[in-house]
């Protein structure tokens, strides 16, 4: 399949991502459906014994998540429909795992929409605790209901306020934040090649600003001691490593953690790009390419704030 990259694109990331060649290859094949199942509704092996008719591939590191074999529509499905399984990329699946709700936590999940984590986090928790499910987009806030409503989750509350604005309003207050940033979307390309005819560094740029207003927010609503899990599904450093870096240097005690997930090839994060060299801390954040485990890109950091 032929697909023409910028030319600004692949200049600016073959010194960084490894096996370039490979990585555009795979740019260009089309990723496999998957999903995960609902185990707020139903458990893996009622499911699995509906679908006994399609064929389906673990992914390892989640184990209610499979890709599908065939090409089929997902949302056609009975199951799909009913809420007994959630189509969402594998990739997708992983913050909410680092996250680790549990369920007597106050969880935020402050750019939710259309709910795809939330759901995942509301089934980790088996639909105890508190969800806060924000976003700032009224028109994706419909999606976002509708997706708790089909899942069965009942442990949420969906609000639509500026992301920037509920560290303000709610200071110290969430066990856990859920930072799933919007990006440049680089990482989706073999799902939706059309990111690439309007890719624009200005647009990194851009979205860097806010990115680091969201997380400041994210990191203010945390209670000492919690955990903030930052991601995207882009490669721009200036998304990624500088966010993570600008947290650091107007909060130094913060830490970044290790992030380990059975059975998931991740890479390092980059220390250096042009004239920026960041926080040692970030070797602990992970980028997951797409040539490495047969999925879209993405980029994880764990956050840990300071306890003063």
């Amino acid at each position: 399949m032929e697909r023409k990259f910028p030319e600004q694109f692949t200049d600016r990331y073959e010194a960084i991502i490894p096996d370039f060649e490979l990585f555009l290859n795979v740019l260009v094949t089309p990723l496999k459906q998957s999903f995960r199942i609902n185990t707020i509704k139903a458990s893996k092996q009622e499911v699995l014994s509906q679908l006994s008719d399609i064929k389906l591939i673990p992914i390892l590191w989640c184990d209610i998540a499979f890709r599908i074999q065939e090409k089929i529509n997902i949302g056609q499905l009975a199951e799909h429909k009913s809420g007994l399984m959630y189509s969402q990329e594998a990739v997708s699946m992983i913050p909410a795992l680092i996250l680790d709700p549990k369920p007597d936590e106050k969880i935020l999940d402050i750019t939710a929409a259309p709910g795809s984590k939330t759901t995942q986090i509301a089934a980790i928790m088996n639909n105890h605790g508190l969800i806060v499910a924000n976003d700032v987009s009224r028109n994706r806030i419909s999606a976002l209901i509708s997706n708790i409503e089909r899942m069965g989750v009942m442990n949420t509350v969906v609000t639509s306020l500026p992301g920037q604005r509920i560290g303000y309003l709610a200071p110290d207050y969430f066990d856990k934040v859920l930072l799933d940033a919007p990006c440049s979307l680089e990482g989706t390309i073999r799902n939706t090649p059309e990111v690439l005819s309007d890719w624009k560094e200005a647009k990194i740029k851009r979205l860097s600003k806010l990115q680091k207003g969201l997380i400041n927010s994210a990191y203010k609503s945390l209670k000492p001691g919690g955990i903030l899990i930052y991601s995207t599904c882009t490669f721009a450093p200036e998304e990624n490593e500088a966010v993570i870096d600008y947290l650091l240097r107007k909060y130094p005690d913060t830490s970044v953690e290790p992030i380990k997930l059975e059975d998931l090839k991740t890479r390092p994060s980059v220390l250096d790009w042009g004239d920026a060299h960041f926080d040692e801390s970030i070797k602990n954040a992970i980028r997951i390419y797409p040539q490495d485990n047969d999925t879209e890109g993405f980029f994880v950091a764990k956050i840990r704030k300071s306890l003063r």
